[in-house]
């Protein structure tokens, strides 16, 4: 409730470093991003979110947040590097008409007003052949495509530094980020692993990357995908053909100086 007199907080739009923050991660140049860009655009900030400062709750005005479901899985997410420390930008997929925008200060508790930029990186900005956003290192890279199709549709990228799995999308240029337990549960029912030494600890998914092949790590993708819908696939999943779809050139790209 709101004193009289006071102005009230929300509903308000966003502040122009808001905008173009959330922007930034939100690439007009790709079909996917512009079209959550376009979403974003026509939503208001309505209040604060369910993890307090720092998170936006975006939706029409006149609605309240809704905090009855779950919180929805990350859509981008990128980093902004200070010597004032970092920001993270983190921007979740919509849900029930409401879309969660979360700006957060890694030291201290609130965003500073100078924030002199010394680097910025954002998974929306990965394309196949590319270093890892973050740590800027090689990648294990999957090509996929489907059975019935001769074209790469997308690809998965494995970052062994950061533990970070992500899948890029061709046709709408959006990078997916996985959850790497979810998807390690799958791999290890596909290899039928049962030791809890190894099928317990997804941290293994990096340390011994090198023992899994393209077609291993495929039907994983494949079968995680159909328990948590990421992506829309027709028909069958396998590696995609060629030499960048082989096991062997997959393990040599994990090595690679970029």
């Amino acid at each position: 409730m709101t004193a009289a007199g006071e102005t009230p907080l929300y509903p308000r739009g966003l502040t122009p470093r808001e905008r173009e923050w959330i922007e930034w991660i939100l690439p007009a140049s790709r079909s996917g991003y512009a079209a959550y860009r376009n979403r974003i655009a026509g939503t208001v900030v309505i209040g604060e979110g369910r993890r307090g400062t720092g998170e936006l709750i975006l939706g029409r005005r006149g609605d309240e947040p809704d905090f009855s479901a779950p919180l929805a899985p990350v859509f981008a997410y990128g980093m902004i590097e200070s010597d004032a420390g970092g920001v993270s930008v983190t921007i979740r997929q919509e849900s029930g008409g409401q879309i969660s925008v979360e700006i957060a200060a890694h030291a201290g508790e609130s965003v500073p007003d100078e924030l002199p930029v010394r680097r910025r990186w954002s998974y929306s900005d990965w394309l196949p052949g590319g270093v890892c956003p973050q740590c800027r290192g090689p990648l294990r890279e999957v090509p996929m495509r489907p059975a019935n199709s001769p074209e790469t549709e997308f690809t998965l990228a494995l970052c062994p530094v950061d533990g970070r799995i992500w899948l890029y999308e061709r046709a709408s240029g959006i990078n997916h980020l996985i959850p790497v337990t979810n998807y390690y549960n799958e791999l290890m029912l596909k290899k039928n692993i049962r030791d809890p030494i190894v099928a317990l600890s997804s941290a293994r998914l990096f340390t011994d990357i090198g023992g899994y092949s393209d077609a291993d790590l495929t039907a994983a993708f494949e079968s995680y995908n159909r328990q948590r819908h990421k992506v829309r696939i027709d028909g069958p999943l396998v590696p995609a053909a060629g030499p960048a779809g082989s096991p062997l050139s997959s393990i040599f790209r994990i090595f690679r100086t970029p």
